[in-house]
This record gives structure tokens, C-alpha cells and sequence, in this order.
């Protein structure tokens, strides 16, 4: 059979097909993107702006109501909240709204530090482990498994009985961090097994890059979602952590003050009719879980590429 083309099939296109193909849309770089996706997400938005007030109650709120977060008035104490104590006093006559906003000092630090310290040794042993021999890579990952089963609290008392002399602060922050950094080790090296067969890493490889080198520049920026994920929950943990060891008595010692601490005095209020002595510092405890959980469930949504639009 026989085609027939007709002369027109050959004309020259006119101009304006030319734009036919032309991005009209400015590429969006892909945290830009993220921050915009973050933004829609009201409830994550909420938690960041809950975490930035606490942070900023943190650094100036100790200097609103005028009292020292150490100063003693047994004439007022136990008062409940009023116009001149805003959160009332405990049994020593403390000040406890200078005493709610020293504490966040301590346990957002506490919480920050030992996340830094996880992240820290959880990327750098994950992506050592991933990128290693698969002999190497059992064996290190038979180490975390034993670090991992023995209990930070019992690593809290050892280290609370061999460093009598040393800071509180300086052993809660150690001792959070020498067992927290296994589950991050344990997602970064898988992160970096699924990393490492893709072609990219391929072509770095035939053109003689090195491990460490493919590591810190392909593996570890494209696995840096779930790891920032993980690490705003991270916080939280650790914050509930310290507070649990100070409402037993292994925290921040006197006259410093976290949340924790503040709980465990106010539990003996309670029984005297003095609840808001142990609710207060509660209410903000459950209010930082709170909000480092909901910005984290929000980022994680926001760094998923497959909820890109």
C-alpha cells in the first residue's frame, strides 16, 4: 500500500509551538518544598510554635516575676496560684513559676544534648555498619544488641555511684546517651544497605570513590529524612527519661531544678491538698512530648516524596 505525504506534514513549526513545551511553574528546590508541605500541616505547626514559646519562656522567664528560683520565704508557702506567685509556691516557699522556666533550662538541654549525642554516634556507627564487610557488619551490630539490652537505668545508677564528684547534668546526659544511640545506629545502617544498590553509588564506585567519601556525600544527605524524623522524637524521649530518673531521685540535684524534679517534690503536696505543686510541671512535660511528637509525625509526612504534589 502505498503512503501519501502531503506537503504541509513539512512545513516549518509557526513560533508560538515553540513555548508549547516551556516550564510556565519556577522549580521548587526540595526543602523549600518541604517547609511549604510542613507549613499545611496545622497540627505540626502548632507543635513548632508550642517548642520556640517554651524555648523563649525558657531564656526570659525566669526574670518576669521577680523572684529567684532559690529564694526561700517559709512565711508563703504552699500558696496556691495568685496574683503575685502565678503558679503558687512549694513547701520552701519557692517561687514556682521561675522555678517551672529555670527547670525547662534544664530538661530542654538535657533533651537536646542527648539527642545531638545520638545522632552523633548513631549516624557514624549506622553508616560505618552499612558501608563494612558483612562479617564486620554482624559483629558491630552484635555489639549494639548487647549495649542495647542492658537498661539505662542501671547505667544511670553505676555512672550516679563511679562519678560521685562529677556535675548531675554532665552524668544524666551520658547516661541517656551511651544506650539512646542504638536505634538510630540500627535505622541509619538501614537506610544505608538500601542506599548503597542504587545506580548512583554504582557510578561513584567505577569512578573509584571511596566508601567514606560515598557515604558522606550519596548515602547520608538522601537518608537525612527519617533520621531528622527520628531525631525530633528523640527529644521527647529523652526528656521523659530524665524525668522519670528525678521523680525517683536520680536526676538534677537541689538547688537546680528540672521538671523531673519538680514532680517528685510536688508529689508530697498532693496529699495535702497542694495537686497543682505536682500538676504544673506535669502539664508542661506532657505539653513538650506533645509537641516534639506532632512536629515529628508533620516532618515525616512533609519528607515523604511519595506525598510530593
Amino acid at each position: 500500500m502505498k503512503v501519501e505525504y502531503s506537503p504541509e506534514l513539512f512545513m516549518p513549526s509557526e513560533k508560538g509551538d515553540k513555548d508549547s513545551e516551556k516550564i510556565h511553574r519556577p522549580s521548587i528546590k526540595y526543602w523549600s518544598d518541604v517547609w511549604r508541605r510542613l507549613k499545611e500541616n496545622k497540627l505540626a505547626m502548632f507543635g513548632l510554635v508550642i517548642i520556640v514559646a517554651l524555648v523563649f519562656m525558657a531564656i526570659i522567664g525566669t526574670h518576669l516575676s521577680g523572684f529567684k528560683y532559690y529564694e526561700q520565704n517559709l512565711s508563703n508557702t504552699n500558696q496556691s496560684p495568685n496574683s503575685v506567685h502565678w503558679f503558687g509556691t512549694d513547701d520552701l516557699g519557692r517561687d514556682m513559676f521561675t522555678r517551672i522556666w529555670y527547670g525547662a533550662r534544664y530538661s530542654l538541654l538535657i533533651g537536646v544534648a542527648a539527642a545531638l549525642i545520638d545522632f552523633t554516634c548513631g549516624v557514624l556507627y549506622g553508616g560505618i555498619a552499612g558501608m563494612a564487610s558483612n562479617k564486620v557488619d554482624s559483629w558491630m551490630m552484635r555489639i549494639a544488641e548487647v549495649i542495647y539490652s542492658i537498661p539505662y537505668m542501671l547505667i544511670v545508677i553505676m555512672m550516679m555511684v563511679v562519678f560521685t564528684e562529677a556535675d548531675s547534668l554532665l552524668v544524666m546526659i551520658l547516661a541517656l546517651g551511651l544506650t539512646g544511640w542504638v536505634p538510630m545506629a540500627i535505622l541509619v545502617r538501614g537506610q544505608v544497605l538500601q542506599l548503597r544498590e542504587n545506580e548512583y553509588v554504582t557510578a561513584a564506585n567505577s569512578l573509584g570513590a571511596s566508601k567514606w567519601w560515598i557515604l558522606r556525600k550519596h548515602i547520608i544527605p538522601n537518608a537525612m529524612g527519617p533520621i531528622l524524623v527520628n531525631v525530633t522524637l528523640l527529644v521527647p524521649t529523652a526528656i521523659f527519661a530524665e524525668a522519670t530518673l528525678s521523680f525517683i531521685g536520680l536526676g538534677i540535684e537541689a538547688p537546680k531544678s528540672s521538671w523531673g524534679t519538680m514532680a517528685s517534690d510536688g508529689l508530697a503536696g498532693l496529699a495535702i491538698g497542694h495537686g497543682y505543686q505536682l500538676f504544673i510541671p506535669a502539664i508542661f512535660i506532657s505539653l513538650t512530648m506533645f509537641a516534639f511528637n506532632v512536629l515529628g509525625d508533620g516532618l515525616r509526612d512533609a519528607l515523604d516524596p511519595r506525598l510530593r504534589k
